[in-house]
């Protein structure tokens, strides 16, 4: 049996489209679709029982929360996980199957792409695709995405399911693990889902300054990745540094020519980084390629910032700990390392 897991908090018309893709699919194995209802207020769930939907209920807990239930609950030898907010391709279902026909394989990962028209949506699907000839090549990957996602449903709970304390990058952080376990993870193209990516360059700075600060966390434990993975370019992480680096020495030019000197190399080195990605997206959208440099300058950015807000509160908790960990002297004692 296939069990497909969906997490859902007040989103009854997505749902609805949602399911309605999940019906249509071309294979047609066993299967049960289970909704978690994560605590919603809409109603939106209250009409699925009767069409043959299970729902599992809970307190709002966040969807890492509502996908651990889920799984827990469901009865399918391989668990799949989809977003409310995706609508699935024809051929999703087949396709995510198939990998797992190779007995090693314990998760697999599927792939986004959007209708919109937008301009900024438009880059934004540029930017997966990009990530996704990187993932292609990749025989093992180490990178997972929860809108659509698979794995072997023993697997996933030995393992511990999604960390449920990560508002986001949960996805990943459990792809890391499953990478350090030495599981085996592959990436399938074709297991397309429909979805809706940030529209303007205000919700895109925010939704990657929250990226930018939840991957911090999860680098925390696993500092390697930080260095390389399968899914993230070098080239985004020299950009990242390079608007740390080109902050500096504006700052050093404050004092001396010489930090808006090197502020200028930097800035043009990073640019330069750019240009791979935006000699491809002119190929395939003038428009988005055209653009792409100043909107890879605003992912940049907004990843630096989310990061060291990240490092920062990193920081002050640390020194909260200490502050509490810290003996209190009575008048008339002296500490011992004194």
């Amino acid at each position: 049996m296939i069990s497909i897991v969906i997490p859902v908090h007040n989103e009854r018309q997505r749902l609805d489209r949602c399911l309605a893709a999940l019906r249509r699919q071309s294979a047609r194995p066993d299967l049960e679709i289970v909704v978690v209802d994560d605590g919603s207020t809409d109603g939106g769930v209250e009409h699925l029982e009767a069409s043959g939907v299970r729902v599992v209920r809970q307190v709002n807990q966040g969807p890492a929360a509502a996908r651990n239930t889920g799984a827990a609950s469901a009865r399918g030898d391989i668990l799949l996980f989809i977003d409310a907010d995706c609508v699935a391709d024809g051929d999703w279902l087949r396709e995510m199957i198939r990998p797992f026909e190779d007995g090693e394989v314990v998760a697999v990962k599927g792939a986004y792409r959007t209708n919109q028209r937008e301009l900024v949506a438009r880059f934004v699907q540029m930017e997966f695709e990009h990530r996704y000839r990187r993932l292609k090549v990749s025989r093992r990957v180490d990178f997972l995405a929860s809108y659509s996602v698979g794995f072997r449903r023993d697997y996933f709970l030995d393992i511990g399911g999604f960390r449920a304390d990560l508002i986001m990058n949960e996805d990943v952080e459990l792809a890391y693990r499953i990478s350090r376990s030495g599981g085996k993870m592959v990436f399938s193209r074709k297991a397309i889902v429909y979805h809706e990516h940030p529209d303007t360059l205000k919700n895109y700075f925010l939704i990657k300054f929250w990226r930018g600060y939840w991957r911090a966390v999860v680098y925390k434990k696993y500092p390697g990745k930080a260095v390389s993975d399968s899914y993230t370019p070098q080239s985004l992480k020299f950009q990242v540094m390079s608007v740390y680096l080109v902050s500096l020495c504006v700052l050093v030019g404050l004092f001396s020519r010489f930090g808006l000197l090197a502020a200028g190399l930097v800035a043009g080195a990073s640019t330069a980084s750019m240009a791979r990605f935006a000699l491809r997206a002119l190929r395939k959208d003038p428009a988005v390629g055209l653009l792409s440099v100043p909107f890879l300058w605003v992912r940049a950015t907004a990843l630096m910032a989310g990061t060291a807000a990240a490092l920062i509160a990193v920081g002050r908790a640390r020194g909260l700990k200490w502050r509490r960990s810290k003996p209190v002297l009575r008048e008339g004692e002296v500490r011992e390392d004194a």
